[in-house]
């Protein structure tokens, strides 16, 4: 199984949040990982915003991010089209870097018709998005 893992999905897989174990678990079961190219500085960006409010030390931030960087490869990282990007917004009201994820992951599906693909995102707007292009969702 494939798992697309947008960025609140991503950031349960660092930070000790509500269903960080979830996304553990299902990490454990995929056979890949996939995520969009966006999902790097936004990654750093929640990570950032964690250690601006407080959240996690100097230290941790210093920790997550290196860990963040080593794992970095083992992601199947995908492009988007900003065309379909734009679309999506049009057709579902997505945020814009919600519709690039999306893009992403149906670059991923049209490519991948022999194993399965799940959408793993913790924003229902997105989810719903996803669940109408035919993703299955995963959810805790």
């Amino acid at each position: 199984m494939i798992i697309y893992l947008d960025t609140s999905s991503l950031v349960k897989l660092y930070v000790e949040e509500a269903h960080s174990d979830a996304v553990r678990r299902w990490m454990e079961e995929a056979e890949i990982l996939a995520t969009c190219r966006i999902a790097y500085p936004e990654m750093v960006s929640a990570l950032n915003r964690r250690l601006r409010q407080g959240d996690i030390s100097k230290k941790e931030y210093n920790l997550l991010t290196a860990k963040f960087f080593k794992e970095w490869i083992d992601f199947a990282v995908i492009d988007f089209s900003e065309i379909e990007a734009g679309d999506l917004i049009d057709k579902y009201g997505l945020r814009g870097f919600d519709a690039v994820h999306l893009s992403a992951a149906k670059l991923l599906k049209d490519k991948q018709t022999d194993i399965a693909l799940s959408f793993s995102s913790f924003d229902e707007k997105l989810n719903k998005a996803a669940s109408s292009e035919g993703f299955t969702i995963l959810s805790p």
